[in-house]
């Protein structure tokens, strides 16, 4: 029974966690982008119209994120979350930031075969520390994400130059978040303030050399 608790308990984290990062990123772009979209209505027209387009894309991709994490709930079997985000989308995921307004730069070295779960937590920390850029950083706001490997372990940097939007709060979910998904594999995840007012994510991801 213990077991069966513990078990039901560690799923229910795993869906939340899941369905966080799915939701939360998405939805942060089509909030800033429906403010622009409403406050240009009038007076800029085609900038609104680029900005509706933004949000009808964004939307359908989290729609589909959001059947799929569905689609595996239903599912009596173990849960398949295939096709799973890997580091190959990363790209895709700074464009959406782009499209809030962030100027993001993706410096990513040249990155071995790695276990599609090792890639998975590293594409939703990524995420996840994009999502808090484009909610808490004053505009205009500059992004790095650097993706580096060295035998046996992933290392992420996130590190933005922006001020925080208002004042500084706890730590919400998405923080609890990122640093779960590191310690599913025994790996660290270290975030905070800089000197200079900007915030910065460093995440270590170790894995297992041949377990692609």
């Amino acid at each position: 029974e213990h077991r069966a608790r513990e078990a039901v308990s560690q799923e229910r984290l795993r869906i939340a966690r899941e369905m966080h990062d799915v939701v939360a990123h998405s939805m942060s772009v089509v909030v800033m982008k429906a403010a622009v979209a409403n406050h240009v209505y009038d007076t800029r027209p085609g900038e609104s119209r680029e900005a509706l387009e933004v949000i009808e894309s964004v939307s359908r991709t989290a729609l589909a994120d959001i059947h799929r994490v569905l689609g595996s709930l239903r599912s009596a079997e173990e849960p398949d979350l295939e096709p799973s985000p890997s580091l190959d989308e990363l790209p895709k995921l700074v464009e959406n930031a782009r499209l809030a307004d962030v100027d993001v730069k993706l410096d990513r070295g040249a990155i071995p075969a790695l276990p599609a779960a090792v890639q998975l937590s590293a594409y939703r920390i990524v995420q996840e520390a994009l999502t808090n850029v484009i909610k808490h950083a004053a505009a205009p706001v500059r992004c790095t994400v650097r993706i580096t490997a060295e035998p046996g372990e992933l290392r992420l940097a996130v590190i933005d130059n922006g001020a925080p939007r208002g004042p500084v709060g706890t730590p919400g979910h998405g923080l609890i978040g990122m640093r779960e998904r590191a310690a599913l594999h025994h790996g660290t995840l270290v975030a905070g303030r800089q000197p200079d007012g900007g915030f910065a994510v460093h995440a270590r991801l170790p894995y297992e050399t041949g377990a692609a």
